[in-house]
């Protein structure tokens, strides 16, 4: 018996030993006909999804969708127009009137129920996604599909805690979602689960080549229950999505999708009073030292870059590897490739899928032949890839730091490896790119993995794992990686606002972009004559003159051009005059900021703190004088300027509180480990102050900033500066380092315009007119920047809750969330 078996064995290349070796096994499919029962229950042909209901518009073209990985004709869409948009916002807008005012608890039972009819028609949902997308079935069941239904349930729990943990804060109103084809349910269930958890309604643009899941979602959420209008989808091209955008009713724009198209929505929705967040493109380094478990770091670039065919945003497409170890670790992976399977999406044995379209796998393509022809090694296993819309998993090396393919999104199952040889070189290549959306770190050494993660400037950083996701853990980027998170408490303050604000409508504001900010120097007139006078020993004589300088890098500068602006009081009095800044003063200012950054950035937060309360101990030496200066250019009464002064006071001792009071947290998600969830600086800010509350205003605006680990250039009130110039000796006096806080005074809108263009500001904090409003957005599209504007609306800075709310700390950090895994002890 033992012989017969033996020669069987040795004649059949299917052994066991056979299928060890070259993983051959044989197909395992998963049945279609669940989803193609769903397709002919609506005769292959979709209409939109508006009110609860099926609307299918006469006259409309349609759309052909197919299966990526077999070229079978799926179904038909819609190709909507602008009157079906129009008609799922005026439903949303209707809707909002009652879902906004819904109780938690009832809005609470409503997810929970979209949830559990989630998992009812999982098996539905897994197909249809495989089936419209390309992607593999293991993909659809074991990740997209149950984090999809995670979802649902965490924001339920936030729906019934909303009244508790967002005190303070309010629906937004309708939301226009717009999402990608690489995970089409799960991207758009991380917009819509928070947005209706917090009391908004939503109309969603699915992508143009994965728009079936988004329909089956629709469907079973009103078999679920939703109210009719709460959630609406709306099939169409890309030029919908700006459709969206740009309508009046709609109050916040959501969108996943490439950087180049965030930018476009930027400038489309500038100066609206819309909320508009984006989680846009990514370069993610992967970066193993020679103490990693190298086996393990070899599976975790293959979840890392050939998960979903590569195309994920926060995909690992960038190696770096310690130069002792970078030929054993390309070799193994190598290896790994040799037994890597690629085929149709439906078989369970498939490791990859297809590639969503014959345009993106070309796309893919020439960008591996480009490296090809700059001499790069290109390694791939081609015997084993279908012919079809498929392309094989890719590794590039012997490439230069600024080739196309080290520096650009491919997005696709291609990886390049470059080699370091120490930490901080590692950090400089990781950190080499206009992205900053994820990242991950390999090592045995916990110190140097932590101190790597945080060096990394990336919303997300996983600790010996990549692409993990959960519904607590918010996830979004740095930089060009757009701004805003999906998930975690951090993702609901993206559908909700300040509950004292009105949503700001400015209207269609006309304004030449060109030259905003270009204004000249003030010209002398006899009118605008210093008049102060001074008498000694009974002589009056004119006192000495004084213009007050700039303040950056912890001294008084110069302006850059020898311009003056006169300070006038309401009486049309000279009472002093300030420097007219420039371009170059703001190029000057923010290299000071720059260099700043750094150290203060990783200052204890306690020694942020007593330097905050120095400030308020220095200041109220000087309060009287102060009080004076602002009665002196306002005309106020002295009691409201002292007022105004003892606020200020009282906003330093409330900021210094946070210093060591928001630093993030632990998030319970379903790793077994640690996510650790870190409030980082958002870098370099630029602020122009109001003109109400001179002194107020600014202390209200550089505090939270400066308690949070950020560096700034203020730009303080225009016609009122010299409260704010008192507080140079406040600073130096409070050991404060030079270059965190730095002051240039002139034009606001001239400053503006040289800040907001600046591609190493972070972000643009504007409080002035709706034009200035309009071009600060407008301009931050460049590099992607974050702004924060008034849309030339007043606020009451006396009032604690208008003045001093959770939204200055949520605009003072970026939140980054590392992801430590566990497994020594209880692995299994």
């Amino acid at each position: 018996m033992a012989e017969t078996v033996a020669k069987t064995s040795k004649s059949n290349s299917n052994s066991v030993k056979e299928i060890f070796k070259t993983m051959s096994y044989g197909p395992a499919p998963e049945a279609d006909n669940v989803a193609k029962a769903w397709l002919d229950d609506h005769g292959k042909d979709f209409g939109v999804f508006i009110d609860g209901k099926w609307v299918k518009p006469e006259g409309r073209k349609k759309y052909l969708t197919k299966n990526p990985a077999t070229g079978e004709d799926l179904a038909w869409t819609t190709q909507a127009e602008k009157a079906d948009v129009d008609l799922a916002v005026k439903a949303a807008e209707k809707a909002y009137q009652s879902w906004s005012k819904t109780s938690p608890h009832v809005r609470a039972r409503h997810l929970y129920s979209i949830a559990r009819h989630i998992q009812k028609h999982m098996r539905l949902f897994n197909v249809v996604e495989s089936l419209d997308n390309g992607k593999t079935i293991r993909e659809t069941r074991d990740a997209d599909i149950p984090t999809v239904v995670r979802h649902f349930y965490h924001h339920a729990g936030w729906a019934q805690l909303m009244e508790t943990e967002m005190r303070g804060w309010k629906s937004v109103g309708v939301i226009g979602a717009i999402v990608p084809w690489n995970f089409p349910l799960m991207l758009l269930t991380w917009k819509i689960a928070p947005a209706l958890a917090m009391g908004n309604t939503v109309v969603l643009k699915p992508a143009t080549y994965t728009r079936l899941s988004a329909l089956l979602l629709a469907e079973v959420c009103a078999e679920a229950g939703l109210p009719p209008g709460v959630f609406n989808v709306v099939t169409g091209s890309g030029a919908m999505g700006s459709m969206l955008a740009e309508h009046p009713s709609v109050d916040k724009v959501a969108f996943t999708g490439s950087t180049g198209v965030g930018q476009t929505l930027r400038r489309l929705t500038a100066g609206s009073g819309k909320k508009l967040s984006l989680e846009l493109g990514g370069k993610s380094p992967v970066v193993v030292f020679e103490s990693a478990d190298l086996d393990s770091a070899v599976e975790g670039v293959v979840d890392a870059i050939w998960f979903n065919q590569g195309q994920v945003c926060s995909a690992g497409s960038k190696l770096l590897v310690q130069e002792p170890i970078y030929e054993k670790m390309v070799n193994k992976l190598k290896e790994r490739l040799t037994h890597f399977r690629v085929g149709n999406s439906l078989d369970k044995t498939m490791d990859m899928g297809a590639i969503v379209d014959e345009s993106q796998r070309k796309s893919i393509e020439e960008y591996v032949e480009e490296a090809k022809k700059e001499g790069a090694e290109v390694f791939q296993i081609k015997d084993s890839v279908p012919s079809g819309c498929y392309y094989p998993p890719t590794l590039i090396t012997n490439v230069q730091t600024v080739s196309r393919v080290v520096a650009e999104e491919i997005f696709g199952p291609v990886l390049v490896v470059l080699p370091f040889r120490t930490a901080k070189e590692a950090l400089a290549i990781s950190n080499n790119t206009i992205y900053g959306l994820g990242g991950s770190v390999w090592t045995e050494n916990v110190p140097l993995a932590l101190e790597v993660a945080l060096g990394i400037k990336a919303g997300t950083v996983w600790i010996n794992c990549h692409n993990l996701f959960d519904a607590a853990a918010g996830f979004g980027g740095y930089k060009q990686s757009g701004y805003g998170r999906d998930g975690g408490k951090e993702g609901l303050f993206e559908y909700v606002r300040p509950a004292w604000e009105e949503r700001p409508r400015p209207g269609k504001v006309q304004m030449d972009l060109k030259t905003f900010g270009a204004t000249l120097p003030q010209r002398p007139t006899f009118e605008n004559v210093d008049n102060r006078q001074i008498t000694i020993n009974g002589v009056t004589m004119p006192s000495i003159d004084r213009t007050f300088k700039m303040y950056y890098g912890g001294g008084q500068k110069r302006p850059d051009a020898p311009y003056v602006r006169p300070v006038i009081n309401p009486d049309g009095k000279v009472v002093g005059h300030v420097g007219e800044g420039n371009r170059k003063d703001v190029r000057n200012a923010v290299e000071t900021a720059h260099a700043a950054a750094p150290g203060w950035g990783k200052r204890a937060a306690h020694n942020r703190a007593q330097i905050v309360y120095y400030m308020a101990e220095n200041l109220e030496i000087r309060r009287d004088e102060i009080a004076g200066r602002i009665q002196l250019m306002t005309g106020r009464k002295l009691e409201e300027c002292v007022t105004e002064v003892d606020l200020s006071i009282q906003r330093l001792f409330h900021w210094g509180a946070y210093c060591d009071k928001y630093g993030g947290g632990v998030q319970e998600t379903t790793l077994y480990g640690a996510t650790v969830k870190i409030h980082e600086p958002v870098g370099v800010i630029g602020m122009a102050c109001p003109d109400s509350y001179p002194l107020l205003g600014f202390v209200s605006l550089f505090a939270p900033a400066v308690v949070r680990g950020n560096t700034m250039i203020i730009i303080p009130s225009q016609n009122y500066p010299l409260s704010a110039l008192d507080l140079y000796q406040v600073f130096d006096t409070s050991d404060l380092p030079g270059g965190v806080v730095n002051i240039l005074t002139g034009d606001r809108d001239h400053l503006t315009k040289y800040l907001t263009e600046h591609q190493d500001v972070q972000s643009m904090w504007y409080f002035g007119s709706a034009e200035g409003s309009k071009f600060v957005e407008f301009a931050s599209a460049e590099n992607v920047k974050r702004t924060w504007v008034n849309y030339g609306l007043e606020r009451d800075w006396t009032d604690p809750e208008q003045g001093q709310g959770e939204e200055f700390l949520y605009q003072s950090v970026q939140v980054k969330n590392i992801w430590i895994p566990m497994g020594d002890i209880f692995a299994n």
